[in-house]
């Protein structure tokens, strides 16, 4: 494979690696890499700086999990740096993250995205849809994200979970904690995913004996937190779920084969505390050690 796709992003990529972070491609199980892209943000841009952010957050972590008595140093991950993405060329941007995650699931790698808006996802999910025929998706999210289109543009972070159902069958996909939408939305969910609106952690219990059997990918909107536990996000919604809870759901999906993991839509420059970032350092950490064999 090119050298291109397994060393550290250069010159996008500023040496800020996420706590814990091996220096070799080879000996890494998993990838983290960023996708600083918000073109198509809606309401209140910044989640291009998330990413960096997140990283440089990391450093006040302990490398060790109470909750799974786990540390950084029992699993190996290479922390690739951020996709070069093209300045407002959505349709590029995505051709290129799917290019590049393409190459390291080839690769056998388990996938750790950051983001950037939810659009981002698209990319990875269509290199995923290649590879897997039957891939199951967790979307954990504040918005339905399910809209044909927004104000005319079909690249859109508000549609690409739409998007998703036209590369998997709709019924793959499993929705949590969602509290916003149009109402078509909401009727198109109900009738095609599976739809678990509001509450996370005891639907998504639920669902883990029927989701065993299927390579999964989870897909992390940081919004389905309540804006207190998560004010840095472009789109807050009131009502979601605490912080505990969304450690609480990612620990149960480790009885999963999940084979991919991306959080979204944290922008530092709404935070000036920076819990949102450090809230979302918190979870790549208990997604490593819960997704990692």
């Amino acid at each position: 494979m090119s050298d291109t796709y397994n060393k550290r992003f250069d010159p996008a990529y500023t040496g800020n690696a996420f706590i814990g972070s091996g220096d070799h491609y080879d000996a890494a199980q998993a990838i983290i890499y960023g996708m600083p892209m918000d073109w198509t943000t809606s309401f209140r841009p910044g989640t291009r700086l998330g990413p960096q952010r997140i990283r440089e957050v990391s450093i006040g972590l302990e490398e060790y999990s109470p909750y799974l008595d786990r540390e950084l140093s029992e699993v190996s991950f290479f922390d690739i740096g951020d996709i070069a993405l093209p300045f407002g060329n959505a349709a590029r941007s995505l051709t290129m993250i799917e290019e590049y995650t393409g190459h390291w699931l080839d690769d056998g790698k388990f996938l750790l995205g950051l983001g950037g808006e939810h659009l981002v996802s698209l990319g990875v999910f269509r290199a995923l849809a290649k590879r897997f025929p039957d891939l199951r998706v967790i979307h954990l999210d504040a918005h339905t994200d399910l809209r044909d289109q927004y104000e005319g543009e079909e690249l859109s972070h508000s549609a690409v979970i739409k998007k998703l159902a036209g590369l998997i069958d709709p019924s793959s996909i499993y929705q949590f904690g969602i509290r916003s939408g149009m109402k078509e939305e909401f009727q198109y969910a109900n009738s095609h995913t599976h739809f678990h609106p509001f509450e996370v952690l005891k639907p998504l219990i639920a669902c883990i004996p029927d989701l065993k059997q299927y390579p999964v990918y989870v897909t992390l909107d940081i919004d389905v937190l309540d804006p207190a536990f998560a004010p840095g996000t472009g789109t807050a919604e009131a009502g979601g779920i605490s912080s505990k809870e969304l450690i609480d759901a990612i620990h149960a999906m480790k009885e999963l084969h999940v084979i991919g993991f991306d959080l979204v839509e944290v922008s530092p420059v709404l935070d000036g505390s920076d819990q949102t970032s450090i809230v979302a350092a918190k979870v790549v950490r208990e997604a490593l050690l819960s997704f990692l064999r």
